[in-house]
């Protein structure tokens, strides 16, 4: 069961019988006799599903004068004039369907405004319940993500250092170590020399004389510091 909605209610319309339209010209509202309207009264503009009726009514008994069904907006049933915006043409009907047209004229352009935003929306409306409707009886398409045969996909990641600087994804190679030397063997790791140290030829295992010893070396490395000293302290004596 449908229920009727009141779109909007203006509390005084006035009706005013017309001359035929003119050909390709139009209807005038200067044409009507605006001083002596011939019926004054009430309108409601109502709704009952996607229908739309603007009614005219009495004042005081809310008696109906006439209906006016209304199937599209801008359209025939209600046409606006072409030298003024507070007045319309309207089209209404008696129940064996016998039409006839009048004028329309509202004492205020606010008030014409109003039908015309009321008629707007209720269309507007009418439209977007026929477009679900119509999605509803479609059948949905799927949408298809898989790869077609041969169609590849390339991604550009970007991996940030923690410094924040941006850095590439290179990685080194499985068991390169500082310089890109192997490990030793057995997982020991060992620790390069520090900068600038040279080691002394004569340290090697390689320079010392044949038959020689670490304490050996070392006692003649003692003597010879020893004769220095002396040498040295001689010197500055007879210096003195």
């Amino acid at each position: 069961m449908e229920y009727e909605s009141v779109l909007l209610v203006k509390p005084e319309v006035f009706i005013y019988k017309i001359p035929p339209k003119a050909s390709n010209r139009g209807y005038r509202a200067a044409d009507w006799n605006l001083s002596e309207p011939t019926w004054t009264g009430r309108m409601r503009l109502v709704a009952k599903g996607t229908s739309c009726i603007l009614k005219l009514e009495d004042k005081m008994s809310g008696a109906l004068y006439a209906n006016c069904p209304i199937e599209t907006y801008p359209g025939v049933a209600v046409e606006a004039v072409s030298d003024s915006s507070r007045y319309f043409v309207i089209r209404v009907q008696d129940d064996s369907g016998r039409s006839a047209f009048l004028g329309l004229g509202f004492g205020d352009r606010s008030d014409s405004f109003d039908l015309n935003v009321a008629l707007q929306d209720h269309f507007k409306w009418v439209k977007n319940q026929e477009q679900i409707e119509k999605e509803k009886n479609e059948p949905k398409q799927e949408l298809d993500l898989g790869f077609k045969e041969g169609e590849t996909i390339k991604i550009n990641m970007k991996i940030t250092k923690k410094d924040g600087s941006e850095g590439t994804s290179r990685t080194k190679p499985r068991g390169a170590v500082g310089g890109g030397l192997p490990p030793p063997p057995g997982g020991i790791k060992i620790a390069p020399p520090p900068a600038g140290a040279v080691r002394s030829p004569t340290s090697s295992p390689a320079h010392r004389p044949p038959g020689g010893t670490e304490w050996g070396d070392y006692t003649s490395a003692s003597s010879q510091g020893q004769q220095s000293q002396n040498s040295s302290a001689n010197s500055n004596w007879v210096q003195f």
